[in-house]
């Protein structure tokens, strides 16, 4: 089994071409032009992608995720959600590696067996980099107007931190 997992990626690299041999494809030409298009798509992407990192970067450094935390404290803690983890609530929605990046911290002060380390590591796994998607795969297509989709996502990302608030204190 184990050899089995560490062949997996072979194995369907092996499968594509071979499917792709059967059926009369020209594999690597249709690799290559996926690759051209992968490029136009990364070009296509980054300033938009720029634009995050750096909004995310700024609203770190100038402290104003300080003053926000201090400032939602009372309703956080009503909800259950220790204020810890509201920097990684705010920044998660906006960016995965800033989010990653408190996460590690979160979990190197707190421990990962401890409250505050279980209810990250469920928000961290349940909740969505909204603006990242919508900024970087809207952009990308032109789409200007998003609609309803951020207020879904947003209502979604509101769940997914209850249900990590209700499931931590149920199951730990």
């Amino acid at each position: 089994m184990k050899y089995i997992i560490k062949a997996i990626i072979p194995i369907i690299i092996i499968f594509m071409v071979t499917y792709g041999q059967m059926k009369k494809v020209r594999v690597y030409e249709c690799f290559v032009e996926g690759a051209k298009e992968g490029i136009d798509i990364c070009i296509k992407i980054f300033p938009y992608l720029l634009a995050m990192i750096i909004a995310v970067g700024v609203f770190r450094e100038s402290k104003a995720l300080d003053y926000f935390i201090g400032f939602v404290k009372p309703v956080v803690k009503f909800i259950g959600l220790p204020p810890e983890v509201v920097p990684l609530v705010l920044v998660k929605p906006l960016s995965g590696s800033g989010a990653l990046g408190i996460f590690a911290e979160t979990l190197s002060k707190f421990g990962p067996d401890s409250y505050i380390g279980r209810i990250s590591s469920i928000i961290m796994g349940s909740t969505e980099t909204i603006f990242y998607t919508l900024t970087v795969y809207f952009g990308a297509v032109g789409i200007k107007k998003i609609r309803h989709t951020l207020w879904a996502a947003v209502m979604a990302d509101i769940t997914a931190i209850i249900t990590a608030v209700i499931v931590t204190r149920i199951m730990f």
